[in-house]
């Protein structure tokens, strides 16, 4: 499907949940640069998007795992991750909100439409990435980490899970009684994209520019409930009543 195609939208929005990491902050080019850093240690690398698009999304255990297959590291999951966050930590005052993504949630918040952060980055990574950018985060309704004891563990993105505790939440702090087919879900990466459908949401796709070739069939993917963006600059939002 080329990506400007639009799809036409038959429900009413009354939320929309987001996803954090290369969506609204870019996070998934310091994750690359971080992580060549690691490989090149190693004599590996570099991070190439065919490998890539499999990591987004994914709690970080099981990113990490797959890290380590593909490029035959000697390490475990547990001090890949130390390495990860010792190198991580010097780039979080790098994070920045992508285009469009601080006016989007600005916008929401002023047509008071309930809206949720719902992260596969734990507490910890979340709140380095965000501290210096609260003007933004602050103005979520809900937010959930992947790390969320009402996550079951292994029932991160792909599953719907996170979504479900988001709108969960939503739902509780206001008394309302928003459903899954009421909301708008945002993403980058396509187990996030996956995890979207599963819930019962339409989701707004933006991947990164150095995914596309790599995505796949979305027409099949996306079956009518949801379509892609380049940006968060492009969302119509009077097509979904926002």
């Amino acid at each position: 499907m080329p990506i400007d195609d639009v799809l036409t939208l038959d429900r009413k929005i009354r939320a929309c949940l987001f996803d954090m990491d290369g969506l609204l902050i870019n996070t998934e080019d310091i994750y690359t640069a971080t992580l060549n850093e690691i490989l090149a240690h190693h004599g590996k690398g570099p991070l190439t998007w065919d490998v890539k698009i499999h990591l987004q999304g994914l709690p970080g255990p099981v990113a990490a795992e797959k890290v380590i297959k593909t490029y035959d590291l000697p390490l475990t999951w547990e001090e890949y991750e130390r390495l990860n966050v010792e190198v991580q930590s010097n780039k979080w005052g790098d994070c920045a909100f992508l285009p469009g993504a601080l006016e989007l949630i600005k916008h929401l918040k002023s047509k008071n439409i309930p809206i949720a952060l719902c992260t596969s980055s734990g507490k910890y990574k979340f709140e380095n990435k965000t501290k210096h950018l609260q003007h933004g985060f602050e103005l979520f309704d809900a937010v959930v980490t992947g790390d969320d004891k009402r996550i079951p563990e292994g029932r991160g993105k792909p599953f719907p899970d996170i979504w479900q505790v988001g709108l969960k939440q939503l739902n509780e702090a206001d008394g309302t009684d928003i459903k899954p087919e009421d909301c708008l879900v945002f993403e980058d990466g396509i187990p996030g994209v996956k995890a979207g459908l599963a819930f019962g949401a339409y989701v707004i796709w933006v991947p990164h520019p150095g995914a596309v070739e790599y995505l796949g069939d979305t027409v099949q993917l996306l079956n009518g409930n949801g379509e892609i963006l380049k940006s968060l600059e492009d969302l119509e939002k009077s097509k979904y009543g926002l």
